[in-house]
């Protein structure tokens, strides 16, 4: 059947609100237990990892170790938390709650969708952020004000692993072939992005590989904001994020597309 001609899309903002009002309010419905584990990982991770080996390694780039671990921790919990919302969560929406089939009955287009799932991923980085940050902060392993920053990185950290795991998804048949995206490409990017050691402690083979990893980026450019030293490469860094948000996000709407109009 036709639309009426003189029907009109509400505006883009609405649209892009719509889905992530609705991810907000899905999510608030269990606050405490969605976001009870932002707090204590970083405090697992730093008991177990910052003070048993904190005690043996005293300092790392000049900062004390658990102070040096703390600081790319800030970034790896956005990284999770936007491939666990973009992967499971998208392809538990798109296969088995149907979820997408109703949304798109409404006046919006598919990339209005996708483009409104990286949005609220993002926004995930930056309240898991915040968490992590409280959490560092009140043991007194970051410096203030500067690192109130840190956040905003976490909203373009999430953006972009958000990007990166609905083209992921679209190749996805079955739920448990995001084993190997988690086992295979994010847990050795935790140790290979700069979080638990410097880059430059790194095989010189291996160095450029560390580069292209997208979680280098966002861990360097926080770490930019811990010591508060600019340097002319964080025009690279941030370039670097946009640029694979923009790539990865426009074939993750190609491919996804055709999933969702079969």
């Amino acid at each position: 059947m036709k639309r009426n001609s003189h029907w009109k899309y509400p505006p883009l903002t609405a649209r892009l609100y719509g889905v992530w009002f609705r991810h907000m309010r899905v999510y608030t419905r269990n606050l405490i237990s969605n976001g009870l584990p932002p707090f204590l990982e970083p405090l697992i991770f730093l008991g177990g990892i910052g003070l048993g080996l904190g005690a043996y390694v005293r300092e790392m780039d000049g900062v004390p170790y658990i102070q040096y671990l703390a600081i790319g921790l800030l970034m790896t919990a956005p990284m999770f938390t936007a491939a666990f919302e973009c992967s499971f969560g998208t392809f538990i929406r798109l296969e088995f709650d149907k979820v997408y089939d109703g949304m798109l009955a409404a006046p919006m287009s598919i990339s209005d969708l996708l483009i409104g799932e990286m949005l609220w991923a993002g926004t995930k980085g930056f309240f898991f952020t915040c968490t992590v940050l409280a959490v560092v902060g009140c043991f007194g392993l970051v410096a203030f004000p500067q690192i109130l920053l840190a956040p905003f990185v976490g909203f373009l950290t999430g953006f972009m692993f958000a990007t990166l795991s609905l083209l992921i998804t679209s190749f996805v048949k079955s739920i448990n072939h995001f084993n190997f995206y988690f086992t295979g490409l994010l847990s050795p990017m935790f140790f290979f992005a700069g979080v638990v050691f410097p880059l430059e402690d790194l095989p010189p083979v291996v160095r450029p590989v560390a580069e292209i990893l997208p979680l280098t980026h966002s861990v360097r450019l926080t770490r930019l904001l811990a010591s508060w030293e600019w340097e002319w490469w964080v025009v690279i860094d941030l370039g670097y994020i946009a640029l694979f948000a923009a790539v990865f996000g426009y074939l993750a709407i190609v491919r996804l597309r055709k999933r969702l109009v079969l």
